[in-house]
């Protein structure tokens, strides 16, 4: 590194996107900045020693009650532009489960309130680049 260089904070996260066979998502409303209220996919930091996939399970389970075993969490893609999060630089790799239509939740953590909406009914724009991840999520396999 020369000296006009200069080193960047990354900070290593995991979302999911819960689905159910009907057609619906799981969203939290977000009980702390950014984006205070706005709605949101579970998600959050992946702890020293942990997996992405260990960190989505546990956050979705935090933030929703949402118990799913690891290895039923399929990998999306990583998002990792600079400017997806005001706090700085935020990678994360989400993953999409697909849970049975009913399934109870409860918010918790960093979640306000958490609810299944329709895909076809989301509420207005989602926080973060969620809208994007969402999108990935649920695009037709060719």
């Amino acid at each position: 590194m020369t000296d006009t260089e200069t080193s960047e904070a990354i900070r290593y996260t995991a979302d999911v996107v819960a689905l159910t066979r009907g057609g619906d998502v799981l969203l939290i409303e977000r009980d702390w900045p950014p984006y205070e209220g706005a709605w949101a996919l579970p998600g959050g930091h992946v702890d020293p020693g942990e997996t992405s996939r260990a960190a989505a399970a546990r956050e979705l389970a935090e933030e929703t009650g949402v118990q799913v075993a690891v290895d039923d969490l399929r990998q999306i893609g990583v998002w990792d532009s600079p400017e997806r999060d005001p706090r700085g630089r935020y990678v994360t790799v989400a993953y999409a489960v697909v849970v049975p239509a009913g399934t109870r939740i409860t918010a918790g953590d960093d979640a306000r309130t958490a609810r299944w909406w329709p895909l076809d009914d989301l509420p207005g724009r989602l926080a973060f680049d969620h809208a994007d991840i969402l999108r990935a999520a649920t695009a037709p396999i060719c």
